[in-house]
């Protein structure tokens, strides 16, 4: 049962990074012509399209999109609470707890995953163009601009990635 559940999560938990791809892409300003922005819209038009219809966005933020990913996150909650893998616990409050703190997670570990293959790319491939390095960028660059502004570079190497990923790991711990 272990292993089903482990697959199930794990499946569950790529949907749901597309659905964070969806909100995060239009507020980092990532280029919607990109073949990965344009494979996370196709991939979550189905749910986002219709919920347009009945909620509008607020300015510049896709409300839409925003309820796809907590309809999405309640959904895979629910399937995981369904398979047994929160045994014990029960009640609404519980499973609301459960889901938002799951989200919560996922957004920590993506952007710690997204700033570390971020610094990677910059060791092994500086200064080359792809679609995941545009993407890359503009989801880390917002996170990293304030922290160079605190700590500038020392004998040319950046350390912001670093003391970035240190925060985002302590949030994670707090919040687990």
């Amino acid at each position: 049962m272990d292993a089903l559940i482990f697959i199930v999560r794990a499946l569950l938990q790529i949907v749901i990074v597309v659905f964070l791809l969806r909100v995060l892409l239009p507020l980092a300003r990532a280029d919607s012509r990109n073949q990965l922005s344009q494979a996370v819209i196709r991939m979550t038009n189905p749910l986002v399209l219709p919920l347009r219809r009945i909620v509008p966005p607020i300015g510049k933020v896709d409300t839409a999109s925003i309820v796809a990913l907590l309809l999405v996150q309640l959904a895979a909650t629910g399937i995981l609470w369904l398979l047994m893998a929160y045994p014990g616990l029960l009640g609404t409050g519980w499973f609301l707890r459960i889901a938002l703190f799951s989200l919560l997670d996922t957004i920590l570990l993506f952007y710690t995953y997204a700033l570390f293959l971020y610094i990677l790319l910059s060791w092994v491939a500086p200064g080359t163009y792809s679609p995941a390095a545009s993407l890359l960028q503009s989801l880390c660059e917002p996170l990293l601009r304030p922290v160079r502004r605190i700590i500038p570079a020392i004998a040319g190497i950046d350390f912001s990635a670093l003391f970035v990923i240190i925060g985002l790991q302590a949030l994670y711990i707090l919040i687990s």
